[in-house]
């Protein structure tokens, strides 16, 4: 059992090949990013136990993986779905102003005026900017453009003020 955080760095898609390996789907600004790192984290997002990648290798948009013990595409076919992460002790230090997803997952986003929209659920890249996914009483897509429209992040009190408008 894992004793400190875990950051999610992928997610395991569908078996690929004859012989156990599967596609995996980084969540990294690099695509061989996770290759980097010796310690791999199966889980859920709660429920995490130590994997041993045998090989790796970027195939296209994604990584293909072959575990230790997973021979099959059914064996690999049980991992579909579950996450890849790496303890957060072996992420390399940000500059001031730099934020890891993971960090900004699960604020709290309110306007400069204070009013609520939600929390983080998730984000994601356009190529132009990424995306903050902000779910509240609905389901809001916000730029993640400093300074214009993400005006101040507080890791400590969770919350991210942004000018945004409330109707949009």
């Amino acid at each position: 059992m894992v004793q400190e955080p875990v950051v999610v760095m992928g997610r395991i898609g569908a078996p690929y090949g004859v012989k156990g390996w599967v596609k995996l789907h980084p969540s990294t600004e690099e695509l061989d990013a996770l290759l980097g790192y010796e310690s791999w984290w199966l889980g859920d997002g709660s429920n995490w136990q130590p994997i041993s990648p045998e090989a790796a290798r970027v195939q296209g948009k994604h990584l293909v993986v072959k575990f230790e013990g997973v021979e099959t595409p059914e064996a690999a076919s049980l991992w579909t779905h579950k996450v890849i992460g790496v303890l957060r002790s072996s992420l390399p230090e940000l500059d001031s102003g730099e934020y890891y997803w993971s960090d900004l997952e699960g604020l709290n986003v309110v306007t400069e005026a204070g009013q609520s929209l939600g929390q983080v659920d998730r984000l994601f890249e356009t190529g132009a900017n990424d995306v903050m996914v902000v779910k509240g009483d609905r389901e809001r897509l916000i730029p993640f453009v400093l300074p214009e429209v993400v005006k101040n992040i507080d890791l400590t009190a969770r919350q991210i003020t942004v000018d945004w408008d409330p109707e949009f």
